[in-house]
Protein backbone atom coordinates (compact mmCIF):
# COMPACT_ATOMS: atom_id res chain seq x y z
CA UNK A 1 0.00 0.00 0.00
CA UNK A 2 2.77 2.45 1.07
CA UNK A 3 4.67 1.08 -2.20
CA UNK A 4 1.48 2.45 -4.38
CA UNK A 5 1.17 5.66 -2.61
CA UNK A 6 4.77 6.26 -2.93
CA UNK A 7 4.34 5.70 -7.17
CA UNK A 8 1.20 8.02 -7.37
CA UNK A 9 2.92 10.61 -5.43
CA UNK A 10 6.10 10.09 -8.08
CA UNK A 11 3.76 10.59 -11.23
CA UNK A 12 1.41 13.66 -10.17
CA UNK A 13 3.00 16.79 -11.25
CA UNK A 14 3.68 19.44 -8.56
CA UNK A 15 4.86 22.43 -10.70
CA UNK A 16 3.10 25.53 -10.01
CA UNK A 17 1.41 25.64 -13.34
CA UNK A 18 -0.27 22.25 -12.75
CA UNK A 19 -1.17 23.22 -9.09
CA UNK A 20 -2.75 26.12 -10.12
CA UNK A 21 -4.72 24.07 -13.02
CA UNK A 22 -5.77 21.69 -10.39
CA UNK A 23 -6.67 24.22 -7.90
CA UNK A 24 -10.80 25.22 -7.53
CA UNK A 25 -12.20 27.88 -9.36
CA UNK A 26 -12.33 30.10 -6.25
CA UNK A 27 -8.46 29.44 -5.15
CA UNK A 28 -8.19 30.24 -9.01
CA UNK A 29 -9.59 33.78 -8.50
CA UNK A 30 -7.51 34.26 -5.53
CA UNK A 31 -4.27 33.21 -6.70
CA UNK A 32 -5.00 35.77 -9.91
CA UNK A 33 -5.79 38.63 -7.97
CA UNK A 34 -2.50 38.16 -6.33
CA UNK A 35 -0.15 37.89 -9.58
CA UNK A 36 -2.46 41.06 -10.79
CA UNK A 37 -1.38 42.84 -7.32
CA UNK A 38 2.13 41.88 -7.30
CA UNK A 39 2.97 42.67 -10.83
CA UNK A 40 1.07 46.23 -10.90
CA UNK A 41 2.91 46.79 -7.59
CA UNK A 42 6.13 46.34 -9.29
CA UNK A 43 4.79 48.53 -12.01
CA UNK A 44 4.08 51.04 -9.17
CA UNK A 45 7.83 50.37 -7.73
CA UNK A 46 10.16 51.48 -10.44
CA UNK A 47 7.49 54.34 -11.84
CA UNK A 48 8.45 56.02 -8.35
CA UNK A 49 11.97 55.34 -8.33
CA UNK A 50 12.41 56.90 -11.95
CA UNK A 51 9.86 59.97 -10.55
CA UNK A 52 11.74 60.62 -7.42
CA UNK A 53 14.86 60.40 -9.27
CA UNK A 54 13.74 62.61 -12.02
CA UNK A 55 12.08 65.24 -8.95
CA UNK A 56 16.05 65.17 -6.96
CA UNK A 57 17.37 66.33 -10.32
CA UNK A 58 15.11 68.90 -11.35
CA UNK A 59 14.86 70.15 -7.88
CA UNK A 60 18.80 70.22 -7.71
CA UNK A 61 18.93 71.91 -11.34
CA UNK A 62 16.04 74.53 -10.28
CA UNK A 63 17.28 76.15 -7.01
CA UNK A 64 20.98 76.03 -8.67
CA UNK A 65 19.22 78.50 -10.91
CA UNK A 66 17.50 80.35 -7.84
CA UNK A 67 20.49 80.76 -6.37
CA UNK A 68 22.37 82.24 -8.72
CA UNK A 69 22.27 85.79 -8.48
CA UNK A 70 19.63 85.86 -11.43
CA UNK A 71 16.94 88.42 -10.86
CA UNK A 72 13.94 86.62 -9.98
CA UNK A 73 11.47 88.24 -11.92
CA UNK A 74 14.04 86.89 -15.51
CA UNK A 75 14.14 83.71 -13.80
CA UNK A 76 10.00 83.30 -13.70
CA UNK A 77 10.04 84.83 -16.94
CA UNK A 78 12.52 82.17 -18.23
CA UNK A 79 10.28 79.84 -17.07
CA UNK A 80 7.38 81.08 -18.60
CA UNK A 81 3.54 80.47 -18.18
CA UNK A 82 3.88 76.29 -18.29
CA UNK A 83 6.56 75.44 -15.31
CA UNK A 84 7.95 71.71 -15.40
CA UNK A 85 9.26 70.56 -12.04
CA UNK A 86 7.31 70.86 -8.56
CA UNK A 87 9.97 73.28 -7.29
CA UNK A 88 9.74 75.27 -10.38
CA UNK A 89 5.47 75.42 -9.67
CA UNK A 90 5.88 76.86 -6.56
CA UNK A 91 8.12 79.49 -7.10
CA UNK A 92 6.05 80.36 -10.38
CA UNK A 93 2.94 80.27 -7.84
CA UNK A 94 4.75 82.82 -5.35
CA UNK A 95 6.01 84.94 -8.23
CA UNK A 96 2.27 85.40 -9.38
CA UNK A 97 0.63 86.21 -6.31
CA UNK A 98 3.47 88.30 -5.76
CA UNK A 99 2.74 90.61 -9.25
CA UNK A 100 -0.74 90.36 -8.09
CA UNK A 101 -0.48 92.00 -5.22
CA UNK A 102 1.21 95.20 -6.71
CA UNK A 103 -1.49 97.93 -6.35
CA UNK A 104 -0.94 100.51 -9.34
CA UNK A 105 1.24 102.86 -7.48
CA UNK A 106 3.66 100.51 -6.63
CA UNK A 107 3.12 99.43 -2.98
CA UNK A 108 2.00 96.15 -2.13
CA UNK A 109 -1.44 95.34 -1.09
CA UNK A 110 -2.58 94.44 2.33
CA UNK A 111 -1.99 90.77 3.43
CA UNK A 112 0.02 90.19 0.11
CA UNK A 113 2.78 88.10 2.62
CA UNK A 114 -0.21 85.63 3.74
CA UNK A 115 -1.76 84.97 0.15
CA UNK A 116 1.50 84.25 -1.57
CA UNK A 117 2.42 81.79 1.04
CA UNK A 118 -1.02 80.66 0.56
CA UNK A 119 -0.41 80.32 -2.99
CA UNK A 120 2.67 78.33 -2.68
CA UNK A 121 0.87 75.87 -0.07
CA UNK A 122 -1.21 75.24 -2.28
CA UNK A 123 1.22 74.27 -5.84
CA UNK A 124 3.64 72.47 -2.35
CA UNK A 125 0.25 70.05 -1.89
CA UNK A 126 -0.47 69.46 -5.42
CA UNK A 127 2.87 68.45 -5.90
CA UNK A 128 3.34 66.08 -2.66
CA UNK A 129 -0.15 64.51 -3.29
CA UNK A 130 1.31 63.61 -7.48
CA UNK A 131 4.51 62.08 -5.64
CA UNK A 132 2.60 60.11 -3.24
CA UNK A 133 0.10 58.37 -5.51
CA UNK A 134 0.14 54.92 -6.12
CA UNK A 135 1.81 54.79 -2.67
CA UNK A 136 -1.98 53.79 -1.19
CA UNK A 137 -1.77 51.15 -3.14
CA UNK A 138 1.07 49.67 -2.42
CA UNK A 139 0.20 49.91 1.50
CA UNK A 140 -3.00 47.89 0.85
CA UNK A 141 -1.27 45.24 -1.44
CA UNK A 142 0.94 44.89 1.81
CA UNK A 143 -1.84 44.88 4.80
CA UNK A 144 -4.51 42.95 2.47
CA UNK A 145 -2.55 40.33 0.25
CA UNK A 146 -1.56 38.10 3.06
CA UNK A 147 -5.37 37.62 4.17
CA UNK A 148 -6.14 37.23 0.64
CA UNK A 149 -4.04 34.31 0.19
CA UNK A 150 -5.10 32.84 3.52
CA UNK A 151 -8.54 32.64 2.47
CA UNK A 152 -7.19 30.89 -0.63
CA UNK A 153 -5.69 28.20 1.86
CA UNK A 154 -8.54 27.81 3.92
CA UNK A 155 -10.99 27.15 0.36
CA UNK A 156 -8.31 25.00 -0.65
CA UNK A 157 -8.03 22.57 2.61
CA UNK A 158 -11.84 22.75 2.59
CA UNK A 159 -11.97 21.28 -0.98
CA UNK A 160 -9.45 18.69 0.17
CA UNK A 161 -11.56 17.45 2.80
CA UNK A 162 -14.34 17.26 0.79
CA UNK A 163 -12.53 15.01 -2.04
CA UNK A 164 -11.37 12.64 1.32
CA UNK A 165 -15.10 12.01 2.38
CA UNK A 166 -16.02 11.98 -1.29
CA UNK A 167 -13.39 9.05 -1.87
CA UNK A 168 -13.28 7.93 1.93
CA UNK A 169 -9.75 8.07 1.71
CA UNK A 170 -7.27 9.31 3.78
CA UNK A 171 -4.66 8.11 1.23
CA UNK A 172 -1.53 10.77 1.20
CA UNK A 173 -1.68 10.94 -2.71
CA UNK A 174 -5.39 12.17 -2.03
CA UNK A 175 -4.88 14.67 0.59
CA UNK A 176 -0.86 15.58 -0.75
CA UNK A 177 -2.41 17.42 -3.64
CA UNK A 178 -5.01 19.63 -2.56
CA UNK A 179 -3.11 20.66 0.46
CA UNK A 180 -0.14 21.60 -1.65
CA UNK A 181 -2.27 23.96 -4.23
CA UNK A 182 -4.17 25.56 -0.78
CA UNK A 183 -0.55 26.32 0.64
CA UNK A 184 0.27 27.77 -2.84
CA UNK A 185 -2.10 30.84 -2.26
CA UNK A 186 -0.53 31.95 1.07
CA UNK A 187 3.10 31.89 -0.54
CA UNK A 188 1.51 33.66 -3.16
CA UNK A 189 -0.01 36.27 -1.02
CA UNK A 190 3.14 36.82 1.10
CA UNK A 191 5.39 37.31 -2.34
CA UNK A 192 2.81 40.19 -3.49
CA UNK A 193 2.82 41.42 0.45
CA UNK A 194 6.95 41.40 1.56
CA UNK A 195 7.88 43.44 -1.60
CA UNK A 196 5.08 46.09 -1.34
CA UNK A 197 5.61 46.68 2.36
CA UNK A 198 9.47 47.06 2.07
CA UNK A 199 9.24 49.53 -0.92
CA UNK A 200 6.08 51.51 0.69
CA UNK A 201 8.42 52.11 3.59
CA UNK A 202 10.97 53.12 1.41
CA UNK A 203 9.06 55.13 -1.29
CA UNK A 204 7.34 56.91 1.45
CA UNK A 205 10.78 57.64 2.92
CA UNK A 206 11.97 59.07 0.02
CA UNK A 207 8.80 61.00 -0.64
CA UNK A 208 8.83 62.86 2.72
CA UNK A 209 12.49 64.39 2.05
CA UNK A 210 11.46 65.56 -1.31
CA UNK A 211 8.96 67.39 0.08
CA UNK A 212 10.74 68.51 2.91
CA UNK A 213 12.72 70.02 0.66
CA UNK A 214 10.49 71.68 -1.06
CA UNK A 215 8.83 73.03 1.97
CA UNK A 216 12.22 74.88 2.96
CA UNK A 217 12.59 76.23 -0.53
CA UNK A 218 9.01 78.14 0.16
CA UNK A 219 9.59 78.87 3.52
CA UNK A 220 12.92 80.29 2.33
CA UNK A 221 11.06 81.67 -0.83
CA UNK A 222 8.51 83.33 1.41
CA UNK A 223 11.00 85.13 3.89
CA UNK A 224 12.70 86.32 0.89
CA UNK A 225 9.46 88.01 -0.18
CA UNK A 226 8.60 89.11 3.31
CA UNK A 227 11.41 90.79 3.60
CA UNK A 228 10.78 92.61 0.15
CA UNK A 229 7.31 93.48 1.05
CA UNK A 230 8.56 95.08 4.71
CA UNK A 231 11.13 97.50 2.80
CA UNK A 232 14.39 97.84 3.73
CA UNK A 233 13.60 99.62 7.23
CA UNK A 234 11.49 96.37 8.75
Amino acid sequence: METETLAAMQQMDFSLIAQFMRATFTVKIVMLSLIAASFWSWAIIFSKFRAFRVARKETRMFEDAFWSGQPLDQLYERLGANPRSAAEKIFAAGMAEWRKSHRSDGAMMAGSAARIERSMNVALDKAAEQLNSGLTFLATVGSISPFVGLFGTVWGIKHAFEQIAAQQSTNLAVVAPGIAEALLATAMGLFAAIPAVIFYNKLSGDADKISGEWESFADEFSLILSRQIDGPDA
